[in-house]
């Protein structure tokens, strides 16, 4: 039988003493976990899927690095040669990051796969260079799963590359359709859905927020 009898109507000073009380029971749970997490490394993050947001949340953790005055590298695959307010932005900055823009923009905006394919490698190139030269405390490869979408770059390559890094280096992968293997090697994998967007809805990409 359902019990039919009047739900008590707490005070506020009754429903402030419970909140409290839950609160202190979830922290002390919290607390005692995290008791347990002991380790630091650099990590390989991977963003990707089909929802907006990838790069921008990466190049907030680039701003981050540079608020605790960390060295980071970015290298921009296929997409960097549009101006952005992030580049700009950065150039404020230019004891903290380099940025490298080796893309000339989407495939079938270039329509050379050889010239793609020469960009790619050259951001590879300085990838590697930039993850494993020591210097730097984070690195950006920005649109890298594109790259490695077509086979511009080799994914055995950059798993060795990444596998090769210096303990202290994080590593930041975006772009959609990521390889397995890399999401299989992260250490951090986020993957953006998309729910809504205002493409659809005939809206154009627009500054501060696309670009």
């Amino acid at each position: 039988m359902p019990d039919k009898r009047p739900k008590k109507i707490l005070t506020e000073a009754e429903k402030t003493a419970r909140h409290n009380l839950k609160m202190a029971k979830k922290k002390a749970v919290r607390d005692k976990m995290l008791a347990t997490k002991t380790q630091e490394k650099g990590l390989i993050i991977v963003h990707t899927g089909k929802g907006k947001g990838k790069s921008t949340a990466a190049f907030g953790m680039v701003f981050r690095a540079i608020g605790h005055k960390q060295k980071v590298a970015v290298v921009q695959f296929i997409k960097g040669a549009w101006a952005t307010g992030e580049r700009d932005i950065l150039e404020n900055f230019k004891q903290y990051v380099d940025v490298y823009v080796e893309g000339e923009g989407f495939t079938w905006e270039t329509q050379d796969r050889e010239r793609d394919i020469a960009a790619a490698q050259k951001g590879w190139q300085r990838a590697k260079a930039a993850i494993l030269g020591g210097t730097y405390k984070m690195v950006l490869l920005d649109e890298l799963n594109i790259a490695l979408r077509y086979d511009y770059i080799d994914i055995a390559d950059v798993l060795e590359v990444l596998s090769q890094k210096p303990a202290y280096v994080h590593v930041i992968i975006t772009g959609r359709n990521a390889k397995d293997e890399l999401v299989e090697m992260a250490d951090l994998v986020t993957e953006m859905t998309q729910i809504k967007h205002p493409f659809r809805s005939g809206v154009k990409a627009q500054a501060c927020i696309e670009f």
